[in-house]
């Protein structure tokens, strides 16, 4: 780096939001810097594409067993797809990204009405700083419990923008609905019985919707966005910039840059189905990066199992030449975050 570049690193973890420190474009508090950041590059995947039309709606086609084939193919070597022809209209998909981006558009004591409490995941903020010298994200987020609705946390729910709730709930309607379809299109790619792990995801799933916001980084290759992980849920959906892009997901220790295509989902598959799955299917690693010029949004709903629901291998799964890798257990995410802030892979304390 040169002098005109060079960033003037704080000595104390800031007390304002990641969107206040990047309107500071000289300065970047030490509690977000990564000096072990793999090197980033140039490679971008060609993450599957699986038309969801061609296996809800061919049953019993040469197309149905084609797309499987391809669904298969995508959890097994990358653990995510991009799914289209999903059945979500368009314009509620940009009505959730407007939404979005009005709301991280508030003043910020606007936005600190809905402030997460102190040890809490839901509502406005950051990082929950577990441990001491834990490096940062470099997001700001709304996340929100919208299912069961009857768990709904009210007060963290915005007024303004006024139709993000209405939006929501539409969305969450929508996603629900595609979820089973889902997971009832991956048991049928390995052959299983279809409710299998519709079953495993008990009565009511458990969704929680995060709105993510990346503003401009002054010093990116120091700065994650998000640090590198596999998610805790069973799948999520994540709706992506079409704009600027920054996910990223390693492939056989490469990271490969997703390149989101408009009017399509990500689907990324979760801790909890390579758990119930015995390790066929895979919970991929992935992480986002940052720039120095554009904000970036996204939104995620993650679905896991119904609270206290056990999960595990199906029995259809374990044999003699694949036995049973993960124990049975109830409640994974529980203690996912502490693992996640000290780097560590949740999933390593389910195996036998």
């Amino acid at each position: 780096m040169d002098e005109s570049s060079v960033i003037r690193i704080l000595q104390t973890p800031a007390a304002k939001s990641v969107q206040e420190l990047a309107q500071d474009k000289d300065e970047v508090p030490d509690s977000y810097i990564c000096t072990n950041i793999m090197r980033r590059n140039q490679l971008t995947g060609e993450i599957p594409v699986v038309d969801i039309t061609r296996l809800v709606y061919s049953a019993g086609t040469a197309a149905m067993d084609e797309e499987l084939v391809k669904l298969r193919s995508a959890l097994t070597s990358w653990g995510c797809f991009q799914a289209i022809n999903h059945g979500i209209e368009g314009s509620l998909l940009q009505e959730l990204h407007h939404v979005s981006k009005q709301f991280f558009s508030l003043p910020p004591a606007e936005k600190q009405r809905y402030a997460r409490e102190a040890n809490g995941l839901e509502g406005y903020g950051n990082d929950m700083i577990l441990f001491e010298n834990q490096k940062l994200d470099w997001t700001d987020r709304l996340y929100l419990k919208v299912n069961p609705v009857e768990q709904e946390k009210s007060q963290f729910w915005p007024q303004n923008p006024p139709f993000l709730r209405s939006i929501l709930r539409e969305y969450t309607f929508q996603i629900t609905h595609f979820l089973d379809h889902l997971l009832k299109s991956i048991a049928k790619s390995l052959s299983l019985p279809e409710d299998c792990f519709l079953n495993q995801f008990g009565g009511q799933s458990e969704m929680y919707a995060r709105f993510n916001y990346y503003p401009p980084c002054p010093c990116p290759e120091l700065v994650h966005g998000v640090k590198p992980h596999a998610d805790g849920s069973g799948i999520t959906i994540v709706l992506l910039d079409n704009e600027v892009q920054g996910l990223e997901v390693m492939k056989k220790d490469q990271w490969f840059g997703v390149t989101s295509l408009p009017g399509a989902l990500l689907v990324n598959l979760g801790d909890q189905l390579e758990i119930m799955s015995n390790g066929v299917l895979k919970s991929p690693v992935h992480r986002v990066v940052t720039n120095s010029s554009s904000e970036r949004l996204s939104v995620a709903m993650f679905c896991s199992p119904a609270a206290g629901q056990e999960i595990g291998p199906v029995e259809e799964l374990i044999n003699e030449e694949r036995p049973r890798i993960y124990k049975k257990m109830k409640n994974y995410t529980d203690s996912y975050f502490e693992y996640y802030q000290q780097g560590k892979r949740p999933i390593d304390s389910a195996k036998i």
